[in-house]
């Protein structure tokens, strides 16, 4: 009788485009989302989880492509709902959840999420198909005072975190000020969304660049010919205008802009709301050094309704070519009056921001303010497999006075062994206690961080004379850990 096959064992990989974290990474993490959760609790925000899933009817035209439900987010066929789809931002539950309990919730609603989102797009560098978003959203207040306040509480935030004043600026832009920039330029329908990409190059091709792009084309950094939009230079100008109309004061900047849209009644709307924006900021000590209007910024042609922001890191990294560059964008956000109206069929004013974790989190690497490592569990060592109860005991006064500590758990027969566990989970202390130490009422404690550093130099004049093990009355074994650590 022939053999059946083996079942091939699985694979020890994560899918492409996903990753896994360890430890410092995940309390880096949960210490950065527990301190911009403090900022939006301070500025009346409350706190919402919604669903992981959603159905892709609720995601609804926001897909990239909504005839094929599956293209974009990761979406699968459920007997009784349908398309569902894991969630490809924390927005668009936000629209679902207010239109579906919104006579359970005040008005306006001021609320906060946090979590993972999946988008189920080509993964490459630094790219990721899993990340972390961290949301704020006004839902119901249609003064722009709420966009005034999400653009001040962003700047706190980023603040807060850990990236002082001079590395980043919050830029805004409104949307209606460029609707009445394409109603100047007279564009047929045709035209205008070439126009909007266009317009959506400015940062990498710049005002020449985009000069080329919307009359005949130009070359590309690989010397590929892209054709242009074939506006005239007359039909162009609003736009150069437009882009290139921030000044030195947000004064000089808003007279400019009201130049770029000509005689638009909608143009002027979003002048007039930027003006109120920047009276609201400048009120509140919020100064160009913090946040300024740029008409440069553009996000979410088809997704925003209004003001429009983006937080972009200002200083300066190292690519993976060793290049220079800035960092760039961790946060952006705008006025999208249009998103619970899909639920309801009544229009609902709501703005809010969403702050990219996983790239501030980079940022703060980066510059270097973040620490590399985590300081491990004071380890307890096991002389006496049968005294395991002593050892417990030891580790249980430790926790109880805050101090993170473990019992060794391995096999306690080689003690270099133990040691060896505790370098490599990063132990600041290691706790010993034999026969000796039992029947003489001692323990001896190792303080591993001054021994490492005796290690590497003995001839260290700041190290040479202090002693890297102790032994001290079983009953001040807390206080002597405390000591040690604190020196640490």
């Amino acid at each position: 009788m022939a053999k059946s096959p083996k079942t091939p064992r699985p694979r020890a990989q994560t899918p492409k485009g996903f990753r896994d974290y360890f430890g410092t990474e995940v309390t880096t993490r949960a210490e950065m989302l527990r301190k911009i959760a403090g900022v939006y609790h301070r500025y009346g925000f409350d706190a919402l989880e919604s669903a992981a899933v959603e159905t892709v009817e609720a995601l609804g035209k926001f897909l990239p492509d909504v005839d094929r439900p599956n293209e974009g987010v990761f979406a699968w066929e459920d007997n009784a709902e349908g398309w569902v789809a894991l969630r490809y931002d924390l927005t668009a539950p936000l629209a679902r959840v207010y239109a579906q309990h919104r006579n359970d919730l005040p008005l306006p609603y001021r609320r906060y999420a946090m979590g993972p989102v999946w988008r189920n797009e080509k993964p490459g560098p630094g790219r990721f198909r899993q990340f972390y978003q961290c949301d704020a959203d006004t839902v119901g207040a249609a003064s722009v005072a709420a966009d005034a306040e999400i653009c001040a509480m962003l700047a706190d935030t980023l603040e807060v975190v850990g990236i002082p004043r001079g590395d980043y600026i919050v830029r805004i832009n409104n949307r209606k000020v460029l609707n009445g920039v394409l109603e100047v330029m007279g564009v047929d329908d045709s035209q205008r969304d070439a126009v909007l990409r266009t317009i959506d190059k400015f940062d990498k091709v710049g005002e020449s660049g985009v000069r080329e792009l919307l009359g005949k084309g130009r070359l590309d950094a690989s010397g590929a010919y892209i054709d242009g939009v074939g506006l005239s230079e007359e039909q162009a100008a609003p736009v150069l205008a437009f882009l290139t109309s921030r000044g030195d004061t947000a004064e000089q900047t808003l007279a400019n802009l009201r130049t770029a849209i000509g005689g638009s009644a909608v143009g002027a709307e979003g002048v007039t709301e930027l003006g109120k924006i920047a009276d609201l900021l400048a009120a509140q000590g919020y100064g160009p050094d913090r946040i300024v209007i740029d008409p440069s910024v553009v996000r979410g042609l088809g997704y925003y309704t209004g003001p429009v922001y983006e937080a972009e890191l200002t200083f300066e990294i190292h690519d993976e070519k060793g290049r220079k560059r800035q960092f760039g964008s961790v946060a952006g956000g705008g006025r999208y009056d249009d998103l619970v109206k899909r639920f309801t069929g009544q229009a609902v004013p709501a703005t809010g921001v969403s702050i990219g974790v996983d790239r501030l989190l980079a940022a703060l690497h980066a510059k270097g303010r973040l620490d590399g490592e985590a300081q491990g569990p004071v380890v307890v060592t096991v002389m006496d497999r049968d005294r395991m109860a002593d050892y417990q005991q030891m580790v249980a006064e430790l926790r109880n006075n805050g101090i993170r500590a473990e019992v060794y758990l391995g096999n306690p027969k080689n003690f270099g062994n133990q040691l060896k566990y505790a370098d490599k989970r990063g132990s600041p202390v290691a706790v010993i206690e034999g026969g000796d130490e039992k029947a003489r009422g001692v323990v001896q404690i190792k303080d591993l961080i001054l021994g490492a550093k005796l290690a590497e130099d003995a001839t260290l004049e700041e190290w040479k004379d202090r002693p890297s093990q102790f032994e001290v009355p079983r009953d001040k074994l807390v206080a002597k850990v405390q000591e040690i650590l604190s020196g640490q």
